[in-house]
């Protein structure tokens, strides 16, 4: 396992409250991804996958569409690999993650009504989030494990209170996701199975969604922070840098007012993802 003494060392002291910061994801790539192991360089690579999996469900509807530049992959090389998937040609996972192959020939392969089912972007989600979750390393797959079930938690907890079909809705294919599309009971059968869950539970009972969505991050935080305490001068550490430092950058462009339309925007759509017209029944 490397050890980064020199860079864990020159890391600055972050807080969730940061109203401005020395570093961002982009710098991170630029500065600190080329010290890493090749192996190590994997494992961020992970992180870095969820701009390329909106940027490849922004081209597949647009090849001209604008693209978030902290992917792993430019537009060229993104449309290169849908053109060449379209047409029913294989790609090795070196060139391509398996997973976004997989969705990529899926997509051209399904009849666009059989995607009033399950949405583009939740099957994206699903495979993604599977991938990630075998990597190998016990804290990253930890962390894709758990931000998957606190993502279904909330959204089988928001389908509730609005009266929705939960099972729809779950994203992914492990036993805490078939317990949310099965279980009647108030904790889904998961009490003894998920122990942060009383805290979503209660979390998801905040009136303010920039609000529910902050206490939701310090959750991430504290879970990063006491998943890594024995890990500190490894690639473990450097990761929970990666991504505190999202999730600063994210708030600090991110107002109150801008915040509450965004995941006012949530509700709405998880109202239209049950509104499946009855032939797709």
């Amino acid at each position: 396992m490397s050890k980064y003494y020199c860079l864990v060392a020159g890391l600055p002291e972050l807080s969730l409250e940061d109203s401005k910061l020395s570093y961002t994801v982009a710098d991170f790539k630029s500065e600190l991804y080329p010290a890493l192991s090749d192996s190590d360089k994997r494992l961020a690579d992970l992180f870095y996958l969820k701009f390329d999996n909106a940027n490849v469900l922004k081209l597949l509807k647009d090849r001209e569409a604008p693209i978030d530049s902290r992917g792993n992959y430019t537009a060229e090389e993104l449309l290169e690999c849908i053109a060449l998937l379209k047409e029913g040609d294989s790609l090795p996972d070196s060139r391509f993650p398996a997973y976004l192959s997989t969705f990529v020939s899926e997509y051209f392969a399904t009849p666009a009504t059989e995607w009033g089912r399950t949405l583009p972007e939740d099957r994206l989600a699903a495979l993604y989030y599977a991938y990630a979750m075998k990597c190998g390393n016990r804290f990253v797959a930890s962390w894709f494990d758990f931000n998957l079930n606190i993502s279904n938690l909330l959204v089988a907890l928001t389908a509730r209170k609005y009266k929705m079909e939960v099972a729809p809705l779950i994203v992914g294919d492990t036993d805490v996701c078939q317990a949310l599309r099965t279980s009647n009971a108030r904790d889904f059968g998961l009490s003894s199975e998920v122990d942060y869950l009383e805290q979503v539970m209660k979390t998801a009972e905040t009136e303010d969604l920039v609000e529910r969505e902050k206490r939701i991050d310090r959750m991430r935080w504290e879970w990063m922070e006491e998943a890594s305490f024995f890990n500190y001068f490894t690639i473990e550490r450097l990761l929970v840098f990666l991504l505190q430092i999202e999730m600063i950058e994210r708030w600090i462009s991110l107002d109150k007012e801008e915040g509450n339309r965004l995941f006012r925007s949530l509700i709405a759509a998880l109202k239209d993802e049950v509104s499946i017209p009855a032939e797709f029944h």
